[in-house]
């Protein structure tokens, strides 16, 4: 143990009831893949308690803005033992549709949950049991399932520190819709995922929208008259193991493409936004004296985005060749819309009308609570599938953790399924099965 390992602070919403002091398996996590992991321990009759900092479900609950959409079909929804079962499998659930989604998950899972307890430390012991700290007592474990997810922390750049102190600065985690924010422009810096979504959603609200952009590629919703989602999967890269994956385990690295759902689904394209006003810009480099500074790298941006989805769409293309199909539409080539007339390496916030910024550049994994040999120089679990060196230690929803669907409804199962049975496995083996129960 070391013991100058850091201390996560414990946020319980009240005060729980004791933690067990042993459990056969510690799940830390109350989102889907925790509650995934629990659905197959408990069908398999495997001992264990799932605990959750918060309340379960919480990031999908509190945050998420108003119009959020899933960016992927309803079809992919497959959480274990809960497929998608409403009447628009093709379309995209809103906020609302989702939650009520997840908390019929939750309650057909019936998990041992314990909410409002905080692990603060996980290390293992000289026993060969792992211990948990948390706001609610120590709990030793067999082994352990790290369900946390790797978006802990929000990310803001020590430069916000230096914006003007009137401006509203929120986290994308924060915003929720264009009216609770102050009137006057809005600064959006980041164009990934939510980035994207945030500004599109902000535009349609009639806000004027100053757009700082990065590097994140983009795809088409709807292609040759079929979701590119549907021609993605019939094509098998849903399927794909990372270490079957051109970039192998530095695909977990790469930003997710920028595509919306709603209203339906449709390309997000800023091209587009440009020509009806929204304001583009490089990369985010700095604030100082009220004025923030941009890379001349929009235009490379832009580019960049395009050059992914005519990508995807040839890929498409290959396929569709190579099958002999017939579709409703023959193939195409997107052709920029707009193309920036200069690089604007700076723009005076207040000059601009600018009242309130809202970051939307990600997060980052925080294990700094776990004081275990597992973790590579930049402080990411080493594994294989979840399945970490250290015997009796997992972790799953990670981004690319087996395949694509990984860190999503569509292939959490599969990885729960998969550590579930390793987790039965070791049990054998701890109580001194024959060798032959590790099989698997």
């Amino acid at each position: 143990m070391n013991p100058h390992a850091p201390v996560r602070p414990a946020v319980p919403a009240s005060v729980p009831a004791p933690v067990p002091a042993h459990v056969p398996v510690l799940v830390i996590g109350g989102g889907q893949a925790g509650l995934s992991v629990s659905h197959y321990l408990g069908h398999a009759g495997i001992g264990h308690v799932v605990l959750e900092r918060e309340t379960a479900l919480h990031a999908w609950r509190d945050q998420r803005w108003d119009h959020f959409t899933l960016v992927t079909p309803n079809w992919q929804c497959a959480l274990p033992g809960h497929p998608y079962d409403g009447d628009d499998p093709h379309g995209f659930m809103n906020r609302g549709e989702i939650l009520d989604y997840l908390e019929r998950f939750a309650a057909r899972v019936r998990a041992p949950l314990r909410e409002g307890v905080a692990v603060e430390r996980l290390y293992l012991r000289d026993d060969g049991r792992f211990e948990a700290v948390t706001s609610a007592g120590r709990c030793t474990a067999d082994q352990v399932v790290v369900a946390s997810g790797g978006y802990q922390q929000p990310v803001v750049p020590r430069c916000a520190e230096r914006l003007p102190a009137g401006l509203v600065q929120l986290h994308s985690a924060q915003y929720r819709n264009a009216a609770a924010l102050p009137p006057g422009a809005v600064m959006v810096v980041g164009s990934g995922q939510s980035g994207a979504q945030i500004a599109e959603d902000l535009h349609l609200a009639g806000r004027q929208v100053h757009l700082a952009t990065g590097d994140a590629p983009r795809c088409a919703r709807f292609y040759r008259g079929r979701d590119v989602v549907d021609w993605l999967a019939d094509m098998g890269y849903y399927d794909l193991p990372v270490h079957e994956h051109p970039l192998r385990e530095g695909v977990r690295d790469n930003t997710n493409h920028y595509v919306t759902g709603r209203d339906g689904g449709r390309d997000i394209d800023l091209r587009r936004f440009a020509l009806e006003g929204m304001r583009l810009y490089g990369q985010m480099l700095d604030v100082r004296d009220g004025t923030m500074r941009f890379a001349p790298n929009l235009g490379a941006h832009l580019d960049a985005a395009d050059a992914t989805y005519n990508r995807i769409n040839a890929s498409i293309d290959e396929w569709i060749a190579k099958l002999g199909l017939v579709t409703a539409e023959p193939a195409s080539t997107y052709q920029p819309l707009w193309t920036p007339p200069e690089e604007a390496a700076s723009l005076d916030l207040a000059g601009a009308g600018i009242t309130s910024v809202i970051w939307c550049i990600g997060y980052r994994a925080d294990y700094g609570w776990i004081d275990a040999p597992v973790f590579n120089g930049r402080g990411y679990p080493a594994h294989v599938r979840g399945v970490t060196p250290q015997p009796g230690l997992y972790f799953i929803g990670l981004p690319w953790l087996h395949t694509w669907g990984s860190g999503r409804f569509s292939g959490v199962g599969r990885d729960a399924e998969y550590l579930s049975a390793r987790i039965g496995a070791r049990l054998a083996q701890l109580a001194g099965a024959a060798p032959e129960a590790l099989a698997g």
